[in-house]
C-alpha cells in the first residue's frame, strides 16, 4: 500500500508541474500500463518492474519485446500486481527490474527460490547502493516518505541475495559496479520499441517546419537534470550572444539557469508530454544536447538515452565526453563529444553554422540508432543465449 501512495503523490506532483489536461493525460496513459499489465499470461520469463514509467518503458516492456521477437516466450508486469504469486508455478526466469523490495515481494522471491528457478537482477542507475545516494540530485528533492524507499537501496536485498547470480544493467559503468558485488553481469542496452520506431519513421515523412531560427533542444525528463545543465550554461549563453538565429528549447521538468534569462525571448519551453507526442517535440529541434556532470557516479552510470531518442529522428547530438557516450558516439561523425566549455561552444557552433554537417551527422546517428539500439534490429546473443540455457 505505501508503494502505491508513494507512486500517487508523484502523479499528483506531475498534475501540479504539467498543468490538469497534460499531467492528467499522461496519469491516465500510467495507469493504462499499470492495470493491463495485471492481466499478462504466463510465460517463460517475467519481467516485475517497480513502476510505469520510462524505465519500466525501456527496462521492463521495452525488453520484453526484444525477448519475444528472438524466439522467448516473455511477459511484463508490475510489482504490486495481484494475481503476482500465480506466476511463480508457471514460469521459470523472473527478472526483478527497480522492484522496491517490500514484504510481498520478499514472499514472493522466496517461493521462487524453493522451485529453485532463477532470478536476475535489473538496472539502470546507481540507486541499488545508498552510498551513491548523496550524489543523486532528484533525491533531495523527493519527500520524507519517498527517501525511505530508498533507505536501503532500491532492490538491493535482491541484489545481495546470494542466490542471484547474474545482472543486466544498460552501461559499461555500471556493469563494473555490478561485478563488484560478485555477479555475472550481462550489459543490455535501452532500445527503441516498435512502437515508437514507427511514430518516428511517420515524423520523418513530413516536412520539418522551419522559419527564420535553428532550435538547439535540451530535454531534462526531471529535476535531475538541473546540474547537469548547469555544466553547459556558460557555453549557451556565448551561443545565443554570438548567434541571434538561434533559439534554445528546454522541455521537461527543469530549472533553467537564472544567466539565461537575457535571452527569455528566444527560449522555448516545452511541457512535459505523453510518450507517444514526446517524439513531435524532439522533432522541432535542429540540435541536440546531452550534458551531464562530470565525476558524478550517478551520471556516470546514466545510459546514452539523449542520443537515441534524438537520432532515431536524424538529429545530431553534442554529448558530454565521458565514458557511456565514447563508447556511443563516434566524435565528429554520428555525433559529437564536448568536455569543457570551449569544446561546448566550438562544437554547437559548428552545427549551427554548416547545414551539411548537421544533416550528414544526423544521418549517420539514426544509422547507428537503428542498427544498435531498436528492438526491431536488436542483437545481444550473450544474453539470449544465456535465457535459453536457463529454460
Amino acid at each position: 500500500m505505501k508503494s502505491i501512495l508513494i507512486k500517487l503523490n508523484k502523479v499528483i506532483r506531475m498534475i501540479q508541474k504539467s498543468g490538469f489536461r497534460i499531467g492528467g493525460k499522461i496519469a491516465v496513459g500510467y495507469l493504462t500500463i499499470y492495470l493491463k499489465s495485471f492481466f499478462v499470461p504466463a510465460r517463460d520469463i517475467l519481467f516485475i518492474a517497480g513502476g510505469v514509467g520510462d524505465k519500466a518503458h525501456y527496462r521492463a516492456f521495452g525488453i520484453a519485446e526484444e525477448l519475444k521477437a528472438h524466439g522467448l516466450g516473455c511477459s511484463a508486469t508490475n510489482q504490486n500486481n495481484p494475481r503476482l504469486f500465480k506466476f511463480a508455478d508457471k514460469t521459470k526466469i523472473f527478472i526483478f527490474s527497480k522492484t522496491t523490495y517490500t514484504p510481498k515481494i520478499a514472499k514472493f522471491i522466496s517461493e521462487i527460490k524453493k522451485q529453485k528457478k532463477e532470478i536476475i537482477f535489473d538496472t539502470d542507475d546507481l540507486d541499488f547502493d545508498p552510498k551513491y545516494l548523496s550524489h543523486m540530485d532528484y533525491f533531495s528533492k523527493i519527500t520524507a516518505t519517498e527517501k525511505k524507499e530508498y533507505e536501503n537501496g532500491i532492490g538491493a536485498e535482491i541484489l545481495n541475495d546470494p542466490y542471484v547470480k547474474t545482472c543486466t544493467t544498460t552501461v559499461s559503468y555500471l556493469a563494473e559496479k555490478l561485478k563488484e558485488k560478485n555477479k555475472r553481469v550481462i550489459i543490455v542496452p535501452n532500445k527503441i520499441s516498435n512502437h515508437e520506431l514507427e511514430i518516428a519513421d511517420k515524423i520523418l515523412e513530413k516536412r520539418k517546419k522551419s522559419d527564420e531560427f535553428l532550435r538547439i533542444g535540451y530535454f531534462s525528463g526531471t529535476y535531475s537534470h538541473n546540474k547537469d545543465f548547469a555544466t553547459i550554461a556558460n557555453a549557451l549563453v556565448e551561443i545565443l550572444r554570438k548567434y541571434k538565429n538561434v533559439k534554445l528549447v528546454l522541455a521537461g521538468l527543469l530549472d533553467a539557469e537564472e544567466k539565461l534569462n537575457e535571452f527569455g525571448d528566444r527560449i522555448e519551453i516545452l511541457p512535459r508530454v505523453p510518450r507517444d507526442e514526446y517524439y513531435t517535440n524532439i522533432y522541432k529541434c535542429d540540435i541536440n544536447l546531452a550534458p551531464l556532470e562530470i565525476g558524478n557516479p550517478f551520471c556516470e552510470s546514466r545510459s546514452a538515452l539523449k542520443f537515441i531518442e534524438t537520432g532515431i529522428l536524424a538529429i545530431p547530438t553534442v554529448a558530454v565526453k565521458n565514458q557511456t557516450y565514447r563508447e556511443t558516439i563516434s566524435d565528429g561523425v554520428d555525433g559529437f563529444l564536448a568536455g569543457d566549455t570551449d569544446e561546448w561552444v566550438g562544437k554547437i557552433s559548428q552545427l549551427i553554422e554548416n547545414e551539411n554537417l548537421r544533416n550528414e551527422m544526423g544521418k549517420k546517428a539514426r544509422e547507428k540508432v537503428l542498427l544498435d539500439y531498436t528492438n526491431k534490429n536488436s542483437h545481444n546473443e550473450e544474453y539470449y543465449n544465456y535465457l535459453k540455457s536457463k529454460l
